[in-house]
């Protein structure tokens, strides 16, 4: 399950940062931790900027996951969709969309970084459709919730799109300095 899911980083729950101060409640991780959100099909989005360890936490909470036996990919939000759009060519689109509706945690990072294209925007909404209500997403952002309407770039598909993410979605709000930045001073 490990290998399939493709995590950026080696995460363990056990080695999450609680004393750093960037808002990280550390039961509200634990809550996460035993799953059941991922059982109620529930959203995860973590935000907060760049270095305060939002791919970590999410990478540890799946590492859980796939302990638990649950299906789980990371993609970063760009690679994502050039996939799909690699697939639209080759025939294979929606054989892909069916394997990404499938997976019990799919985890897109670096959503907002750049400005989405008409036939992304398009992709996203796919995905999002085949997975509200029967599967969880967690989405990482630089951007504050409060932005992403703007940054998926077209009203009628961000209304949709966050439509499906947001209204059943725990949160995590990272704030302070790049935790990359102070493990410089101490190697």
């Amino acid at each position: 399950m490990l290998k399939a899911a493709k995590l950026k980083i080696v995460a363990h729950p056990k080695d999450i940062n609680y004393q750093h101060p960037r808002g990280l409640k550390q039961s509200l991780v634990a809550s996460l931790l035993q799953s059941d959100w991922i059982n109620k099909n529930q959203n995860l989005l973590v935000t907060g900027p760049c270095g305060s360890g939002k791919t970590y936490i999410a990478c540890a909470l799946a590492h859980a996951a796939c302990m638990k036996g649950y299906r789980v990919k990371y993609y970063r939000l760009s690679r994502q969709l050039l996939e799909l759009t690699q697939t639209k060519a080759d025939g294979s689109y929606s054989k892909a969309l069916q394997v990404l509706s499938k997976l019990d945690m799919l985890i897109l990072d670096d959503w907002g970084l750049e400005p989405l294209k008409a036939a992304q925007r398009n992709d996203l909404m796919e995905i999002m459709d085949d997975r509200h209500g029967s599967t969880s997403t967690v989405i990482i952002s630089q951007l504050p919730t409060d932005q992403w309407y703007q940054s998926i770039g077209d009203n009628t598909l961000a209304d949709a799109i966050l439509d499906r993410l947001m209204h059943n979605a725990h949160r995590i709000k990272l704030k302070g300095e790049s935790m990359r930045k102070l493990q410089s001073f101490v190697d």
